[in-house]
């Protein structure tokens, strides 16, 4: 059964997604070649703790740390670690905290320094799949509408949608109900009813979309060795639409 929210949990949230937000937009400005992805790591847990909420990830399932750290073509879930970005390649910060007991989780996927023409594109691509998922996130709508319209999307441009990781409801857990593909057929799956609050994060890959498991044996990655990309937003549905709690502004 998926959650429905009060408004006053969903005012809790809107407030943890205000200051997630404000701490990748942090993050994202230290993005830049020769800096370790354990320094980005250290910073985001001292900015969470800064405003006196919780990280989400830091021993969630085992999960060493409170950042994700994914790079080229790992998809989510990547470790940090002492290696230290190069011009060319492209990271996908993916943090989430605990706030009032509820949580909040966003992503983002971010080049270093100058970088292919097709990596840029897979990131806007990527960043242009979410805000098409979101719109057809409203009332009447279906899951599989959004799934539909993510995927449609990003093979018209020539990519592809991991099929085995997956958006997903939130609220005094990381991972509620529904599950949300990035694939799908239209008017299938459960209808989108005001009150509902979750994330959608597509993850799109140059290559095929078949993974693996990391060496890390968090992480994820493309199967093939191909760049991938990462967005992710936290969202509430309302009466006539939805609201995005972790909007970059």
């Amino acid at each position: 059964m998926i959650p429905i929210k009060t408004p006053e949990e969903i005012k809790i949230m809107a407030e943890a997604g205000k200051i997630l937000a404000k701490i990748i937009k942090q993050l994202m400005k230290m993005i830049e070649p020769g800096i370790t992805t354990k320094e980005l790591n250290r910073v985001a847990e001292a900015l969470i703790l800064n405003y006196n909420a919780q990280p989400a990830f830091k021993g969630y399932e085992g999960f060493p740390s409170c950042l994700c750290t994914s790079i080229n073509e790992v998809i989510v879930h990547g470790v940090p670690s002492n290696y230290k970005l190069k011009p060319g390649d492209i990271i996908s910060l993916d943090i989430g905290l605990i706030w009032q007991g509820f949580y909040s989780d966003m992503a983002v996927t971010v080049p270093v320094g100058k970088c292919e023409p097709e990596t840029l594109r897979l990131i806007r691509v990527t960043k242009k799949a979410l805000k098409r998922g979101i719109k057809k996130a409203r009332p009447g709508n279906t899951f599989g509408d959004i799934g539909n319209t993510i995927q449609r999307y990003v093979e018209s441009q020539g990519f592809n949608v991991v099929r085995d990781l997956c958006g997903h409801g939130i609220g005094k857990e990381l991972h509620e109900e529904p599950q949300i593909l990035n694939f799908g057929k239209r008017h299938t799956g459960p209808k989108i009813k005001p009150g509902m609050v979750f994330c959608l994060e597509p993850m799109v890959t140059i290559g095929d979309y078949k993974l693996k498991k990391s060496d890390d044996g968090f992480g994820f990655e493309t199967a093939d060795g191909f760049l991938s990309a990462h967005f992710e937003h936290q969202m509430a549905v309302t009466e006539t639409g939805v609201d995005i709690l972790t909007e970059l502004k």
